[in-house]
């Protein structure tokens, strides 16, 4: 064979591992039994060839790819592959052209799969409506950001979304496990022993990234030298040089959802949102200013009075991360965290707003009370700015009269908790009701 009629069929050890043990089937496939397991919708229209247009949405290494790989292999329509990062609107537009053309021709569908979908900004998203509205191509988008965010309404409503979960490691295991026993395509062509224990530490140092796994175990394989009986052994010593931990990427949609789930947890577990922080902050190297701010909001929203020191104690830890920085101020800003968790907790505080902005826009353009208008010039009593009532001149500095626009007068917006400190200002609050209602004329 010349050298220059190579082909890469004729040596497909040459290519890795985990391209050589890429599912073709959807018996190959591995996980998403939710999805694609046997009887779910799109199993059922993979293996009648009537996909529609879908959006395929999980982590990376969660089988988006694979997935469009197998619907290739099974359609007897043209299967198009762009991805986003690289691809113009007039890539999409030859597309669609020759989708068309196909169509009239010949009869036959198109399926444009489009990876990274959230890469392509709305405009460039905007060039496949009207071709996916006219049936010319069947969509099939993949993106690792949630798609609500990421991908335009009109496109997102066309297409049936499929949500795939990040594999786990048992997925991996079973993967590799595969390879080395497939004589075609993996490494059943080796004389290759792999100790369970360096199995299951690639696998756990992989997650579910099943493609990390396959790679590592390729290089473990082909890289330890065989023994005089040509046998190959793997060691758990070996895993380990030939994988490392990965540094943890989060892409925005995640970083909102960690921070969603840090807010959350304050309202209930302290180990959570300690956890949630910290890994924001030390593994995914989120500004911590981002938890601080939302520990003040929450401290309000979800604490306010039934335990004002929590805020003292979250505006204090934000002060010492500007002046000591990061990383000692990580124990000032967890003594905040834990104190807030710990607090009693009222939303008192985010109910009277809302109902307070209900009734500003319900109340129109009110006239402030002329006891309540200011009376420092000359001549405010002509005007009737008489009759305001100095509190600290009555029993227990509280004196009832009107203080809302008139058409509010009665109406309540603040209602404190039994919640910690609240249950006291609700006791004074019940209090001075009472005092008012024995003060009015007929009681």
């Amino acid at each position: 064979m010349d050298l220059f009629d190579y082909k890469e069929e004729d040596a497909p050890r040459a290519r890795l591992l985990a391209d050589r043990m890429r599912p073709r089937t959807l018996e190959e496939y591995i996980g998403q039994e939710d999805v694609v397991g046997p009887g779910t919708l799109l199993r059922r229209a993979i293996e009648s060839d009537q996909v529609s247009s879908l959006l395929l949405f999980g982590p990376p290494g969660s089988g988006k790819t694979t997935l469009a790989n197998i619907i290739s292999l099974r359609t007897e329509g043209e299967f198009v592959k762009l991805n986003a990062v690289d691809a113009t609107v007039k890539d999409v537009r030859d597309v669609i052209d020759r989708a068309k053309s196909t169509k009239t021709l010949y009869g036959r569908k198109t399926i444009l799969f489009l990876d990274e979908v959230h890469r392509f900004n709305s405009s460039r998203q905007d060039a496949l409506l009207p071709a996916v509205e006219q049936g010319i191509i069947i969509f099939i988008g993949a993106t690792t950001e949630n798609p609500f965010h990421s991908v335009n309404g009109a496109l997102l409503s066309r297409s049936t979304l499929f949500r795939l979960h990040a594999l786990e490691s048992r997925h991996a295991l079973e993967a590799m496990q595969r390879a080395i026993a497939d004589k075609e395509r993996g490494l059943g062509f080796m004389k290759l022993d792999v100790r369970p224990e360096a199995l299951e530490h690639i696998a756990s140092m992989a997650g579910g990234d099943i493609r990390r796994a396959l790679n590592a175990l390729d290089l473990a394989a082909v890289t330890t030298p065989s023994e005089p009986d040509g046998s190959v052994i793997v060691t758990l010593e070996v895993a380990q040089e030939s994988i490392r931990s990965r540094a943890v990427q989060a892409d925005e949609s995640t970083q909102y959802d960690i921070l969603s789930a840090f807010h959350k947890s304050i309202r209930g577990s302290s180990d959570a949102a300690l956890f949630w922080f910290l890994y924001a902050v030390e593994k995914l190297g989120m500004d911590p200013m981002v938890f601080i701010r939302r520990l003040i909001v929450a401290c309000s929203e979800d604490i306010g009075l039934a335990n004002p020191q929590a805020m003292v104690q979250a505006v204090t830890s934000m002060d010492a991360y500007h002046k000591i920085g990061w990383p000692e101020a990580k124990y000032n800003v967890a003594q905040a965290i834990l104190f807030a968790v710990e607090s009693p907790k009222s939303n008192a505080t985010a109910l009277a707003i809302s109902k307070a902005m209900t009734k500003m826009e319900a109340v129109g353009t009110p006239e402030v009370p002329l006891h309540l208008r200011d009376a420092h010039y000359k001549g405010s009593q002509q005007l009737g700015h008489v009759g305001y009532q100095y509190p600290h001149d009555f029993p227990g500095h509280y004196v009832d009269q009107l203080y809302y626009p008139e058409r509010l007068a009665g109406s309540t917006v603040y209602e404190a908790t039994r919640q910690g400190m609240e249950d006291k200002i609700r006791h004074n609050q019940q209090q001075r009701k009472s005092a008012s209602s024995k003060e009015k004329p007929g009681r």
